[in-house]
């Protein structure tokens, strides 16, 4: 399984995918180098005029709803829409779901062009599927990923797409198979916007990978090992910023590999 989860992020680097990501501007700087360093070639665009164009040149599709207002909404259905209708992989981020009644019906109308992946925190997921009560603050994670199995796997049934539960363990579910990986570091919950750029790596990934489950743990396990490596060698949030960016950029297969924390269901 390491080697696979090595080749993906090898055919990241050689197929260089195009990511039209409408994202949250708190992080489009950090997700835009996130995924220039994993070799993937970012566009940051949410003029409804160029939607279907910009989604029709793309190899993947990424929104998250973090910054959310009534004019972006719009273009992400046009986005989400577009890339249903030709087949284009894309993947949602429900950052804040269940916070307020708006992002919930943002979201309900996006689920209906039914996402390839979705990426959320357990909270996230749970809110989404609607199958049980937790209280979110703010866009931050309330409970762990092992909470939200169950309304995660609501959603692979009801869409058959994959649904990544980030945390400290990233649980990777799909109709046929399921990833936990326990990479990371804690530094990492102090950087704001690392889960968006799991995000935005995860539509690389998928935007390159025929086996889409396999392609979303990849995702996860490189943006953690690479964490962790930046980790050891950052004094506090700031410099593992950069650190972390370096190391997207020049990790090793040998450091992917001894450092992986993989198992498979």
């Amino acid at each position: 399984m390491e080697k696979i989860l090595w080749q993906q992020v090898q055919l990241v680097k050689q197929k260089s995918p195009l990511v039209h990501n409408i994202t949250n501007y708190v992080v489009m700087n950090n997700t835009a180098n996130a995924l220039l360093a994993a070799g993937a070639s970012p566009i940051m665009a949410h003029a409804k005029s160029e939607i279907r164009e910009m989604v029709n040149i793309s190899d993947a599709v990424v929104i998250n709803i973090g910054t959310l207002d009534e004019y972006w909404s719009e273009s992400m259905f046009i986005a989400a829409e577009t890339a249903n209708a030709i087949h284009k992989p894309w993947v949602l981020d429900p950052v804040g779901a269940g916070a307020t009644s708006f992002r919930d019906q943002i979201l309900q109308q996006l689920l209906e062009y039914r996402p390839t992946v979705i990426r959320g925190n357990a909270s996230e997921i749970i809110a989404l599927a609607k199958i049980n009560t937790t209280v979110t603050k703010g866009v931050d994670s309330t409970a762990a990923s092992n909470d939200a199995v169950d309304a995660a796997q609501l959603l692979v049934n009801q869409f058959n797409n994959v649904v990544c539960i980030s945390g400290e363990t990233d649980i990777i579910l799909s109709p046929d198979q399921c990833f936990m990986i326990r990479n990371g570091h804690p530094l990492m919950t102090k950087v704001t916007g690392l889960g968006c750029s799991a995000t935005a790596l995860t539509g690389a990934f998928a935007g390159c990978s025929e086996d889409k489950t396999s392609g979303v743990a990849a995702a996860m396990a490189l943006l953690g090992i690479a964490g962790e490596i930046a980790a050891k060698e950052s004094k506090g949030p700031g410099s593992l910023q950069v650190n972390l960016i370096d190391k997207l950029y020049n990790i090793t297969e040998e450091e992917f590999i001894s450092h992986l924390k993989i198992d498979r269901k």
